[in-house]
């Protein structure tokens, strides 16, 4: 039990910038943002950790409290606009009030957050909310955006080990938690999960303003129990006011719908075991970073451009995939959050900007860069011809996760399919000695 403990924690402590919602009236349409992923990606990420969730989570072995909750859960699911994903909601009886929604369906609400609402309208509430998570794709369109230069690039597709996404992760000693970038969410889309949940609630005929009430409740109690939810689901400013006007958009209708048995659920879960505090997790340091690269190189070839990269590397992702990581697997830097960060070796990919020219593109992405890595900062740039075609070289330097500072060299080139770019990392001792490895992977670069 206390190994399966374990391993929960560090399941649930370990589970991916632009602004979604910048600018958005209440009312708007809500649509998902940037993604990499497929939607077939998201329900096969949430079917996996999911499984692997209910093997280690302490499952509540009472069927009503199971059933009020799903029952709940899909009404709210059946509207259009929880866009048909293969939804499912499970209680489990863990310690904190929270709840937090898988990419592609699984949503997992914890027990103590029944006892703490004040009506059914509020659990509503809540599920609403995860689902409005699912629905705006959320997750993978955070871990998307953090791909621009960090892990897990993986998920796009590559096949390791038992070819699942999770066994992906897994190989990689990638968490799969509330506090990962897939579950913790921006202030924005916290605003547009609002938004649609209220949506959602309206339309299963429950009175959206009571999630704002919760939330609020939430923040009012503070102290252990109402940062667990927070945390993951930062409350993005003027919740109850932008809850309101979002209302004022929706169609009249009569709220009050209840099932009815919220009480009784609630005393239902009263008489559930205490919940046993997971055990602290160490996290151990990482290695330096590996020594630079000897002998020749490889070729590796996609549907869009082929090029050379050092024998000793790998490849992550998939000769289809919108990411491609090329590392040493020693690059791959597991932080004491759980997550992990490229320390070394290079990430190509495509961006869409709003510009069509490389200057203004090129500004577009550093900008997304900074976003998702605050410490990121441009040192110069410079024109380059890659395969006859202009570019910029724009060097930055940033936090290096071996500690220190790390070199990034971004390269940028305009394509029909958007701007194309690589980042190539080094940690600042080794940039030197890397330079000419860099070097030779650019100029092997050909685009189709």
């Amino acid at each position: 039990m206390l190994q399966r403990r374990r391993h929960l924690s560090a399941l649930l402590a370990g589970l991916l910038m632009l602004p979604a919602c910048a600018g958005r009236k209440p009312g708007d349409p809500l649509k998902p943002g940037y993604n990499v992923y497929s939607k077939e990606q998201d329900i096969q990420l949430g079917r996996e950790a999911a499984a692997q969730i209910r093997q280690q989570a302490d499952i509540v072995k009472n069927s009503a409290i199971q059933e009020y909750v799903n029952r709940i859960g899909q009404r709210l699911a059946s509207s259009p606009a929880a866009d048909g994903y293969p939804y499912s909601f499970t209680v489990i009886n863990e310690p904190g009030i929270n709840a937090f929604a898988l990419p592609g369906g699984p949503v997992f609400v914890y027990a103590d957050l029944i006892e703490a609402a004040d009506n059914e309208a509020q659990v509503a509430g809540v599920i609403a909310h995860e689902i409005a998570h699912v629905a705006l794709r959320h997750g993978t369109n955070q871990a998307s955006k953090s791909q621009l230069i960090q892990l897990p690039a993986v998920l796009a597709g590559a096949v390791i080990g038992d070819g699942s996404l999770l066994g992906q992760l897994g190989q990689l000693g990638i968490g799969l938690g509330v506090n990962s970038i897939l579950l913790r969410y921006s202030r924005d889309a916290e605003t547009e999960a609002d938004a649609l949940g209220a949506r959602l609630m309206a339309e299963a005929g429950y009175n959206p303003i009571e999630m704002a009430r919760f939330f609020e409740k939430l923040e009012a109690e503070g102290g252990s129990r109402a940062p667990q939810f927070l945390s993951s689901h930062p409350n993005p400013g003027n919740r109850m006011k932008a809850i309101e006007a979002e209302i004022q958009t929706l169609p009249q209708r009569q709220y009050g719908f209840s099932t009815g048995n919220f009480q009784q659920i609630k005393a239902a879960v009263k008489k559930l075991p205490k919940p046993k505090q997971p055990q602290q997790q160490t996290t151990a340091a990482s290695a330096g970073p590996p020594p630079a690269p000897t002998g020749g190189f490889q070729n590796f070839q996609t549907d869009r451009f082929t090029l050379a990269y050092p024998h000793g590397w790998e490849t992550f992702g998939d000769r289809r995939s919108r990411v491609l990581t090329i590392a040493p697997r020693q690059g791959l830097v597991q932080t004491g959050s759980g997550t992990v960060s490229l320390g070394y070796g290079a990430v190509l990919s495509y961006f869409t900007p709003s510009a069509r020219s490389l200057g203004p593109a090129t500004n577009e992405l550093i900008s997304q860069l900074r976003q998702a890595n605050s410490s990121m900062r441009a040192t110069g740039q410079r024109q380059v011809t890659v395969a006859g075609n202009p570019g910029l070289l724009t060097n930055m330097v940033s936090a290096s996760p071996y500690g220190g500072t790390e070199r990034d060299v971004v390269l940028t080139v305009m394509r029909p399919e958007g701007l194309f770019y690589m980042v190539f990392v080094s940690p600042e001792q080794s940039s030197a000695q890397l330079g000419d490895t860099f070097n030779q992977m650019l100029q092997s670069i050909r685009f189709y």
